[in-house]
């Protein structure tokens, strides 16, 4: 048996779920073999690393922000 045969094989297995997983990791290995597709999405994934890093901060600027807003230290 080819190991493309036992992976069919342990596919037909698997629940739906499980395969949805299985076909995302497919096309990530597809994406990652193509190196125009692969720099496209690392440079995605670092602008989201970069959105991202200013984010555990936003609550408590935000609490900050609407507590000087109700003492009136700032208007909106």
């Amino acid at each position: 048996m080819t190991a493309q045969e036992m992976t069919i094989s342990k596919l037909l297995q698997l629940p739906e779920p499980l395969l949805q997983e299985v076909s995302d990791f497919i096309d990530f290995l597809l994406t990652k073999r193509d190196a125009a597709r692969w720099q496209l999405w690392t440079n995605f994934t670092e602008g989201m690393d970069i959105a991202e890093a200013d984010f555990p901060d936003y609550l408590p600027q935000l609490q900050d922000y609407e507590e000087r807003l109700a003492r009136g230290e700032v208007q909106w």
